[in-house]
């Protein structure tokens, strides 16, 4: 896996994106559903291995990407309330954005911005779910996509990054096209070849998936 050319425009995957994921906000709220998520217990069953990459940390920054309307923060406080975490969430989508300010309210350790880059450099960065749906894109573009957003969790966090990838299957129903799967390898040997990290791979938690923690 070589590096994204600094110059490679996916101004196009944005958009799509954007489109797609407000349509889902607008037709099912701040639910699972409206990020593309079946139901909370394996959305957080993915958070739960994503936060592994904070380890016991009793205080850190997290810079959630693809944040959708806020989920992961919710999860922080009913399973790592004894840690003091300042939140920042970013999506693509501002109608996203509008949902997670609506229901965070002003908390100070809860901000929410539009954009595909972070304007901090925070502790650690995580994105759960975000390379997932494919949307008809070609795969050379979606590499790329995919290539971009790591390189950009990688810049913004001083401590770690983790991020989730369906597994392959053998056979892919029609309905299932527009999905992105990938084995670990191409992207382990990108994380650690051009990023530079330290990469545990994480699987076996009972959905057809793995998750990689990136440490510096």
């Amino acid at each position: 896996m070589d590096t994204v050319p600094a110059h490679a425009d996916l101004a196009d995957i944005y958009t799509t994106i954007t489109r797609y994921y407000a349509a889902k906000i607008l037709r099912h709220g701040a639910t699972p559903r409206g990020v593309d998520w079946t139901c909370t217990a394996t959305q957080e069953l993915r958070f739960v291995q994503l936060l592994r990459v904070c380890g016991s940390s009793a205080r850190f920054s997290l810079d959630d990407f693809g944040c959708g309307y806020g989920a992961a923060r919710g999860y922080l406080d009913k399973w790592h309330g004894h840690a003091t975490v300042d939140y920042l969430g970013l999506d693509l989508s501002a109608t996203m954005v509008r949902r997670a300010r609506r229901l965070w309210g002003e908390r100070a350790d809860a901000r929410f911005v539009v954009g595909s880059t972070s304007p901090r450099v925070a502790d650690y960065a995580i994105a759960s779910g975000l390379f997932n749906v494919r949307l008809h894109e070609p795969p050379d573009r979606w590499t790329a996509f995919v290539a971009r957003t790591l390189a950009d969790m990688a810049a913004s966090s001083r401590r770690g990054f983790a991020a989730n990838f369906m597994a392959p299957k053998e056979r892919v129903a029609d309905e299932e096209a527009e999905l992105y799967r990938s084995a670990p390898a191409p992207w382990t040997d990108y994380c650690e070849r051009v990023l530079g990290g330290s990469v545990k791979l994480v699987a076996g938690y009972g959905l057809r998936e793995f998750t990689l923690l990136v440490r510096g």
